[in-house]
């Protein structure tokens, strides 16, 4: 078995973790599957792991879930998306790269910055959720890299955790599908090729999501979150010079 096969299918059941509710662990999977088949292709690669990985995330918390915040967030994320279509489709490879790589990093800062912060409040106002939707749209987009502008805003409801995770389930179920034609018809990154790759992945999806929902509950979040952050800003910086 190759590198980029065990480097995917690892990237698929964090994939899983990370639907499950382990947010910010998505970050790590991105990094990996772009290790593996490179920045650009694995943007197509990636989405249908996280579609399905949706799937699983509605049908499991789908009682967990408040429609106002979905519809407050979304259409900001939708303007963030056609302005990356805009731009991406003429980014070359190291463009790409080095953009992905950004984002990553600056997503990470912001996870930093929501750790320091969690316990104040972020403004919960349409005016917030404009500007962190938009650049939630663009990093979706460009990297499938929404995580941590996605948090920041969720932070800012006050929701649960269920309730949060059950929300952006939703979210990222009807964003990504909306991705999708301009990944297949725009860019060319989801092709039946890329789509057979993901069949051999998915399984791993499964896997973590099992894993993940037992961990939800269970798991010591705190230093979890440090040492994905530190692994995360590695990855970020690998894509960027590698």
């Amino acid at each position: 078995m190759s590198i980029a096969i065990l480097l995917g299918l690892l990237a698929a059941f964090i994939v899983g973790l990370a639907k499950a509710g382990l947010k910010g662990s998505s970050i790590l999977a991105v990094v990996l599957l772009a290790l593996a088949f490179g920045s650009k292709a694995s943007t197509g690669l990636m989405l249908i792991l996280f579609i399905f990985g949706d799937v699983l995330a509605v049908g499991y918390y789908k009682r967990h879930v408040k429609w106002e915040y979905l519809f407050k967030f979304a259409p900001a994320i939708i303007i963030g998306i056609l302005i990356a279509v805009y731009f991406g489709k003429s980014l070359d490879e190291a463009s790409f790269k080095f953009w992905m790589a950004a984002i990553i990093v600056i997503s990470v800062m912001f996870m930093f910055w929501r750790e320091r912060y969690a316990n104040r409040s972020f403004p919960n106002t349409w005016w917030f959720a404009g500007p962190v939707g938009i650049a939630a749209g663009f990093s979706t987009m460009i990297g499938n890299l929404a995580g941590g502008f996605s948090n920041l805003f969720f932070l800012s409801t006050g929701l649960s955790k269920n309730d949060i995770i059950g929300t952006s389930s939703w979210l990222f179920l009807f964003i990504n599908l909306f991705k999708l034609p301009f990944h297949i018809w725009v860019w060319g990154t989801v092709t039946y090729a890329s789509f057979c790759q993901d069949l051999y992945l998915m399984p791993a999806v499964i896997i973590g999501f099992i894993v993940g929902v037992k961990l939800v509950a269970k798991f010591n979040e705190k230093y979890y979150r440090i040492f994905l952050l530190v692994t995360t800003a590695i990855g970020a910086s690998l894509i960027l010079f590698n």
